[in-house]
């Protein structure tokens, strides 16, 4: 076997065991959240996404992106196979973890008041905001423990930390919905917080000891992916700010049912197929991270990845083309039908999501964060800008036009960082499966959308087994 076939299998075989763990979560999500409607009804589920929202929020602000910054740095110690340096990060991230934890506990208790009244108009939720403190400790402290785990790439005691964490939260939150009902929603979810945090201290590397190392090393030592963090949330937080205005500027230009339409179809395109990215990215972070300083591996490496994220999201993509209305009608509504051209033009996009995603990694494998936080606010403001451009002129289906437009010009944006400031190529391969799946998914959107839906069958038909039978080569070698 090759060594690009052997990478190849290590990268689907990741793909595998993180793809998997993506739907069991979603498996569990789903069962709780019908438990939740069925048990308490439409109040639980709203207790649940204000109280769960208020915990993302201050985990992303308190957290300082150390979840995915710090990754770098271990995989850079990890590839210069210096133990003792190894320990030292790992106890650095740790101790770092414990420090944010403890601050945004405190942060979050002394919000409470605030994030009572903004949530429910009253004080009256105060102290349930005071107890939401222990779950953004928790989440902070496995964090740390996922950082350690993907930095030295044990993917499978990562993934199995991540099951026993989901399905020991949904197996004790089930009799506390049944008993409990409206009050179990709040202790449910630290419980949920709880689980996760247990099994990532069982699972947690033990390979590398705690290291001594004083405070002030630990602060220094820390600043570097500390630094990187914070770009990284402002990042995130501009795309939020981004994604909010136009919700809010689409609710009062046409109505609530505009944002329903817009939101289904948006997590059809982005969130379901943004599994597919996640697994990838678990083993590919830091992997890249580890030979941040090697041109020649980094084109190896992002020409690899985008080879197997182009043959695993074409038959994916297809399939999703061809059963687009069946999909809608099984997740949503037949008042749903709206959207059909909206995520057709959507699953476009994904393939060049794909391309500029691997690209993008580069940046954060590198450490710079302010050219990661520029690229990310251009992206930003061009896709706020687009969709209100593109629903002005064709209503819902424009919104599949701009994400299409926007993934072009984001991916116009990486290219011009990874080809001229990093002076980085791509193989020609990766041109080729890139044509390749636009314009296979292209006419199959055409074929859909001009009601000739023999041939998008028979593109499906063609390039998924082609696809299928080259990963499984891979996978078999």
């Amino acid at each position: 076997m090759s060594k690009r076939d052997g990478l190849s299998k290590v990268i689907l075989k990741a793909m595998g065991i993180f793809g998997g763990v993506q739907v069991l979560t979603i498996l569990c999500s789903i069962i709780r959240t019908k438990l939740v409607a069925l048990w308490i009804g439409p109040l639980g589920v709203g207790l649940f996404g204000i109280y769960n929202q208020a915990l993302e929020m201050m985990n992303t602000a308190t957290n300082l992106g150390v979840r995915n910054s710090s990754v770098r740095d271990i995989s850079q110690a990890v590839e210069q196979r210096d133990a003792t340096l190894i320990a030292r990060i790992v106890t650095v991230v740790r101790r770092w973890s414990l420090w944010l934890g403890l601050g945004g506990a405190l942060i979050t208790m002394g919000l409470a008041p605030l994030l009572s009244r903004f949530s429910f108009g009253d004080y009256t939720h105060e102290w349930h905001f005071v107890a939401l403190a222990v779950a953004v400790l928790f989440m902070a402290l496995t964090n740390g423990e996922y950082a350690v785990l993907q930095g030295l790439s044990k993917l499978k005691r990562l993934a199995r930390v991540t099951v026993s964490g989901v399905l020991g939260g949904l197996f004790i939150s089930i009799p506390l919905f049944y008993f409990l009902r409206e009050n179990s929603v709040l202790p449910s979810i630290i419980a949920y917080a709880l689980c996760v945090v247990v099994a990532a201290y069982i699972y947690k590397d033990k390979e590398y000891p705690t290291a001594q190392v004083s405070p002030r090393e630990t602060e220094q030592m820390g600043a570097g992916f500390i630094k990187l963090g914070v770009y990284m949330t402002l990042g995130s937080f501009v795309s939020m700010l981004a994604s909010y205005t136009f919700v809010s500027w689409l609710n009062i230009y046409n109505g609530t049912n505009s944002v329903g339409f817009y939101q289904a179809g948006y997590t059809l395109i982005d969130k379901y197929a943004g599994l597919v990215f996640a697994a990838l990215g678990m083993e590919f972070y830091p992997r890249l991270a580890r030979v941040a300083n090697n041109s020649r591996r980094i084109r190896v490496f992002v020409s690899q990845e985008m080879n197997i994220a182009f043959m695993v999201l074409t038959p994916f993509l297809l399939a999703f083309i061809l059963l687009r209305s069946q999909l809608v009608w099984l997740l949503y509504s037949r008042e749903f039908e709206v959207i059909i051209t909206y995520i057709s033009w959507g699953a476009v996009g994904t393939v060049l999501r794909a391309m500029s995603w691997c690209m993008a990694f580069v940046m954060l494998a590198k450490g710079d964060g302010k050219i990661f936080l520029i690229t990310e606010s251009l992206s930003a403001v061009m896709g706020l800008a687009l969709n209100i451009v593109c629903f002005i002129l064709w209503g819902v289906d424009g919104l599949g036009y701009s994400y299409l437009a926007w993934y072009v010009f984001y991916t116009i944006v990486v290219g011009v960082v990874y080809f001229k400031i990093y002076h980085l190529t791509l193989s020609v391969k990766c041109y080729r499966n890139l044509a390749t799946t636009l314009l296979v998914c292209v006419v199959a959107v055409l074929a859909m959308q001009f009601g000739i839906w023999y041939l998008a069958l028979i593109v499906f038909a063609v390039a998924a087994p082609f696809c299928l039978r080259q990963a499984y080569r891979v996978w078999v070698k």
